[in-house]
């Protein structure tokens, strides 16, 4: 994604967080676009004492609890996925407008890499007719080694 992408999709995901937010009647804080507009300007998956960090090193006044706050809202207003994997942590993701895709963990180092693979459409649409069931999401990890750590 190019910078003006980017800054047309922060406010894309800023109008929506809140609309949600007024219709949850929670407050708009600048903290809580703070944190969205900075989860929306990486390119990584991250767990909540990284984001944190990452905004105390900027200067950016926020609470541990104001960051797993707005967390929680953004999950449950689809603006980002939270995943387990195999870790006691939680990691996170932005979720709007991105690709359906899924992931290999570096059981070593923890490295989190992502891939799509359209034969996995085809899996998914396949057993989903073969169990009548209609299937609204998956999630895919594979658990193994990174070239890195080889």
């Amino acid at each position: 994604m190019n910078e003006n992408q980017v800054n047309d999709t922060v406010q894309e995901v800023k109008d929506i967080f809140a609309k949600f937010l007024e219709e949850k009647k929670l407050r708009k804080t600048p903290e809580r676009f703070a944190l969205l507009e900075e989860i929306y300007t990486r390119n990584d998956h991250f767990d909540a004492e990284q984001l944190y960090i990452d905004m105390k090193t900027k200067n950016f006044k926020v609470s541990r609890a104001t960051v797993y706050n707005t967390l929680d809202i953004l999950a449950e207003c689809d603006l980002i996925r939270k995943h387990h994997f195999g870790q006691n942590l939680s990691y996170y993701e932005k979720s709007h407008s991105y690709r359906q895709h899924d992931h290999l963990v570096c059981s070593s180092c923890n490295k989190i890499l992502e891939f799509c693979d359209p034969r996995i459409q085809s899996i998914r649409d396949l057993v989903g007719e073969h169990y009548k069931f209609k299937i609204e999401s998956h999630s895919l990890i594979f658990y193994g080694t990174c070239s890195d750590c080889e």
